[in-house]
């Protein structure tokens, strides 16, 4: 994973208008558990999401992803909303765009809205997120930046290993987790839509290493 329904909807629709090239694609996924920057968003519970996306030549993509999380209180789903621009210059690839996390049965709103951008090239990826006034109902300015390095190698008959690294830190990591900033490490690895993966982070709270599994498939529609 990084907005209304209505402003995406509507740049969707000047989109497909204009497009010579359009796909639509949707995606369904069950994991063992769900994770956000190295921390559980289901309790240690298993998790089931789905979305669907839309993406044309120009590099405009725009999209939306659902699952089940709890947090200890009332709210039960996360749906996010997206969009944003992809593409390449010559070997160096880019994507730019805006994610909202949306929480529709939580008591109170604790929504929040990320700008990101990333680069890469060959196996490697950097990525840069930012959000600022993280709960909408907050009456102070919070902010959480977050640097993530990715990366993904063909090892053995066709299985993908992917590295991960991320650091977290600003007034929202402070609230959320009692520390300045803190770091998660993880790698999976991955054939045929199955993934096994390990995360651990550093935080004084929550630094046991954990491993997940899952099964994810994509279709166009």
């Amino acid at each position: 994973m990084k907005k209304t329904t209505s402003l995406l909807l509507s740049s969707l629709l000047l989109a497909t208008s204009s497009a010579s090239y359009a796909e639509v694609t949707a995606n369904i996924a069950a994991s063992s558990n769900y994770f956000w920057r190295g921390i559980t968003q289901t309790a240690d519970g298993a998790a089931v999401s789905g979305g669907i996306d839309y993406g044309n030549d120009s590099g405009f993509y725009a999209g939306t992803w659902v699952s089940n999380i709890d947090f200890g209180g009332k709210e039960s789903y996360e749906m996010d909303f997206y969009a944003g621009f992809s593409g390449s210059a010559g070997d160096i690839g880019y994507d730019v765009g805006y994610v909202y996390y949306a929480y529709p049965d939580a008591e109170g709103s604790i929504d929040f809205g990320e700008l990101y951008g990333e680069v890469s090239y060959d196996v490697l990826s950097a990525k840069i997120s930012y959000l600022s006034n993280a709960q909408s109902g907050s009456t102070t300015e919070e902010d959480m930046l977050y640097i993530e390095l990715n990366a993904a190698f063909s090892v053995f008959n066709d299985t993908e290993l992917g590295l991960h690294l991320g650091r977290s830190s600003g007034d929202t990591v402070t609230e959320w987790y009692s520390e300045d900033n803190y770091m998660d490490y993880g790698f999976s690895l991955s054939k045929d839509g199955f993934t096994f993966g390990v995360i651990k982070t550093d935080l004084d709270a929550d630094d046991d290493m954990k491993a997940y599994v899952s099964y994810a498939m994509d279709f166009s529609l």
